[in-house]
């Protein structure tokens, strides 16, 4: 009879030690697999920030390409318009040029100089047309250049609307289709997470928001009783949906993992 009894006392120290050791390794467990979802999820984060950046540099790199176009072609209409201008004092030039062999029919030689005085203020009259000249060609040139400008600002205008509403729609619609992870919670697996989607339940904030005829009604339907308060569902979703990963992770450091129950 001693003898039943020391085993029997052995069996349960054997049972109870083991299961003590059993619920150490599963939280250690539950909480490597915590951190590993939390490094997916940064992973995750960090390759949507680097696609973001990749896209705002080509964005930047065509907006640089636009800008050296618009530059070359700045220079071009500027090398044009000072093409255009240099013939006018050529003309004038070819102009003023019968001038100087009016001396050789003048047979006195006092007249002569008082002949070829004109031909030596000649230069001074195609100097001062020169600028008059750029300056009439390049006229035509920068109204051209305001009249774009103002085309170019308005068509800005008018395409900024559109553009807001694209994005406001963009958002509501990414808002709509939002569904958090719910088995990050203590309790929901995947049984439970896909009743909770047939339920219209699909983020964390609904279940923060949820009150005690929601809590008793959810209750119902996934046939638990005191489970949501005893596993704290609402406190441990209040979190997640302010977006407190570290302080969810200090209070719940078994939370997180995809295969809760």
């Amino acid at each position: 009879m001693g003898t039943f009894f020391y085993m029997l006392l052995a069996f349960l120290v054997g049972v109870l030690v083991g299961w003590f050791i059993w619920g150490r390794l599963r939280g250690e467990l539950d909480s490597l697999r915590g951190d590993m979802d939390r490094t997916r999820s940064e992973r995750d984060r960090l390759r949507a920030a680097a696609d973001r950046l990749t896209g705002e540099l080509e964005v930047c790199r065509g907006a640089r390409a636009d800008l050296e176009r618009q530059l070359a072609e700045a220079q071009g209409a500027k090398t044009g318009a000072t093409k255009a201008a240099i013939p006018a004092p050529s003309a004038l030039m070819s102009t003023s040029a019968p001038a100087k062999p009016t001396p050789a029919k003048s047979a006195p030689a006092k007249t002569a100089p008082a002949k070829t005085a004109p031909a030596k203020s000649t230069p001074a009259k195609t100097a001062s047309k020169k600028p008059a000249a750029a300056k009439a060609a390049a006229a035509p040139k920068a109204s051209a250049s305001k009249a774009a400008a103002s085309e170019t600002s308005a068509t800005a205008r008018k395409a900024s609307p559109a553009a807001k509403k694209a994005t406001a729609g963009k958002a509501t619609a990414a808002a709509a289709d939002k569904t958090d992870s719910l088995r990050r919670l203590i309790g929901i697996g995947p049984v439970n997470e896909q009743k909770l989607h047939d339920l219209g339940v699909r983020t964390y904030a609904q279940i923060a928001a949820w009150t005690a005829a929601d809590i008793k009604r959810i209750e119902d339907v996934l046939q638990f009783d005191g489970r949501i308060e005893r596993e704290r569902w609402i406190e441990q979703a209040k979190l997640l949906a302010a977006g407190d990963e570290k302080e969810f992770a200090r209070r719940f450091p078994t939370a997180g993992t995809a295969s809760n129950t």
